[in-house]
This record gives structure tokens, sequence and C-alpha cells, in this order.
């Protein structure tokens, strides 16, 4: 069996437009994608890529990748992925085994997985176990604008561009407001609260979202993965969603009753791995997925290929917002509110290496 005789992480920071005052979602004002993708290179000549979510966490990221995880990849054979990806899980349970460990261990799990579809000569989704469709609808995921005028802009473009499905990042009722008259009546209209909203002020607005007719409402309290309180919230008849700050697959046991849109995102939950299992519990449980992707390296690449294998998977997040540069110049955007999902070897994705140069963190 082939080693892992390199790994690399790669830091990049490429900044995005977005018409916004950057503020609101993030702990800081955002401006830039801090982007960590892991290269994996095996003995007998197959690269891997994956990527680890890093938004405002790159160093620390970095640092696990350095100092926990690589050295216990680095010369193993690895035949059996989700084996491996739990005994890195137990290894490194002592210095943390959810978030940014998790992270970490994400980009490797990828890249193995993108190996292991490369040396079969297909794509993820046929090494996983079949191809069951060739695209997969999508959301234009708008920022925060926090704007009546802002809001009601871009929801209005976005539609106009052919999407059925707007997703708001708003908190105040005017601003929602304004997004449902911007899209009409007749496009499916979400909005993500980021845990904003303390349990009463859920408990007030959750009826103007159900006038609203809101898709569903995003993590609408802290903490987000909090089942019981959930549960609760579903008394107000208003779809739910939670799961993309979840690390591992074990949180979504409990939340994947209590939300009906459970949202694994592949560069936190632990990879394919992981992001597999959360599926299987969504499937058992009736629930549709409808996976975090505001991203726009192997992560998206990777998340195309798990739609195209679990028919279950509802609509892929794309982030609307224009980044100075796309790390592979393949990268298949919307058309008609879809994406064409790619059907090469791995998860199809090839960076451009003028990219990298230009954006790569020292």
């Amino acid at each position: 069996m082939p080693r892992a005789t390199k790994i690399e992480p790669i830091a990049l920071r490429i900044p995005f437009s977005d018409h916004s005052s950057g503020t609101g979602i993030m702990p800081r004002r955002w401006t830039h994608f801090d982007m960590m993708l892991v290269r994996i290179e095996t003995d007998d000549g197959l690269v891997g890529w994956g990527e680890s979510f890093s938004y405002f966490c790159s160093t620390t990221v970095l640092a696990a990748l350095k100092d926990m995880v690589i050295p216990l990849v680095v010369g193993q054979e690895v035949e059996d992925i989700p084996a491996f990806s739990q005994d890195l899980q137990l290894k490194l349970h002592l210095p943390g085994r959810y978030g940014i460990t998790i992270f970490a261990l994400s980009g490797i799990d990828i890249a193995l997985w993108d190996i292991a579809a490369k040396r079969k000569g297909v794509s993820l989704a046929r090494h996983l176990g079949g191809r069951h469709r060739d695209s997969v609808p999508a959301y234009a995921s708008l920022v925060r604008y926090g704007d009546v005028k802002l809001v009601s802009e871009f929801a209005a473009r976005a539609v106009s561009e052919g999407f059925a499905d707007v997703k708001l990042h708003e908190i105040l009722p005017e601003t929602i407001e304004a997004g449902r008259r911007a899209v009409g009546p007749n496009v499916r209209l979400t909005t993500d609260v980021n845990c904003q909203w303390p349990l009463e002020l859920a408990e007030k607005m959750l009826p103007e979202m159900k006038r609203l007719n809101l898709f569903w409402v995003e993590e609408p309290i802290f903490p987000p993965d909090h089942a019981k309180m959930l549960q609760a919230l579903n008394r107000f008849g208003v779809p739910l969603s939670t799961g993309e700050n979840a690390t591992t697959s074990v949180p979504f046991e409990d939340t994947v009753h209590a939300v009906t849109y459970p949202q694994p995102s592949v560069t936190k939950v632990g990879g394919v791995t992981e992001f597999l299992k959360v599926c299987n519990l969504a499937q058992a449980a009736g629930r549709t997925p409808m996976p975090h992707s505001p991203y726009f390296g192997p992560g998206y690449w990777a998340t195309l290929q798990l739609a195209a294998h679990r028919p279950e998977v509802g609509l892929f997040e794309f982030y609307y917002v224009k980044p100075d540069a796309y790390v592979s110049e393949s990268i298949p955007l919307p058309k008609g509110g879809k994406i064409a999902i790619p059907d090469a070897p791995g998860i199809g994705f090839e960076p451009d290496a003028a990219v990298l140069a230009k954006y790569r963190v020292a």
C-alpha cells in the first residue's frame, strides 16, 4: 500500500468584495478568505488535496497540522480511511478532540479520499459508491448587510441571476422583511442568525419568520447545538437548521432530531468521513442535509462530490461574494441557480500555481 511521504499545509489569504461593512458575522471585520490547503503526496506519485477550515484561526490551524496531525500521518499506509481518521481522533483527544483539532484533521481526511479516488481513476462520488446526479441546485448565501437598501439590492440581483433560493445573514426584522420583498413570494428565503438571538428574542422573532414564510432559520440561538432548546422552538412552525460549527458527527446524534436541516461542513466536521456519518444520521431521521460550504478551495469541490453521491443532500451553499481570485481556474460556478458537478478523478480540484504563489502566506 502506498505511503504518505510528504504533507504540506499551504496557507492562503485572498481578498474578496461584497459591498458590505464586513462586520456582523465574524469576530472582526471580514475582508479576506483565510484558506488552509493540505497537499499530500504518496510514494507512488499521487497527490491529494484537502482543506482545513481556517477563517480567523489560520495560524492556530497551521500549528495543529504541523505539531499534532502531520507527524501522525507522514509515512503511514492508509487503506481504511474511516478507521485511520478515527484512530487520529483517538490519539489526539487529549489536546482536544473537537474544534481546531478536527479542522486540521478535516483537511487530511479530504486529501486522503482524493488520493483514494484518484488511485482508481474515478471521481470521489463514484469511488464512494455512485454518482447520482450531474448537478446540484445552489442558493445564494449573502453576507450580513444590516441595511435595507443593500439587502434589497443583492437579494434581487441573486434572483435575477437564476437563484431560486436566497439566504440572508440578517437578524433584524426590517432587513429580513426587505429580503422577502426583494425576492418575491415564490423564491425560498432563509436567514442565518449566527446565534445572535437570545432565547427570549428567538421566541418573539420566529412568529415573524413564519409570517414571512422563511424556508428555514439557521442557528437562531446560542449554543447552536442545544438540542432541547431547538426542539422547543419547533413549536413556532418554522424549519430550523444547525450544524455548520459542529465537529465530528457526534453532536448531530441529538441535533438531527431537533432541526429540519442539519448542516455539516466538510472542512470543519472531520472531512468526508464524518460528513458521510452525518448523512447517514440524517437519512435515518428523515432529515435533509444542507451542507455548509462558504469556501472556494478543495472543500467546495469535496462538497460537490458528496452532493453527487448522496441524493438526500438538498442544496449547495454558494457564498455570494467576489474573491480577487479562485484557487482553481476551473471552479464550477452557478449557472441559472445550479452547479455542474465535475466527474474528474478524485474531488476534481487542481490549484492554479500562479494563485498559490501570489496569495500564499509566508
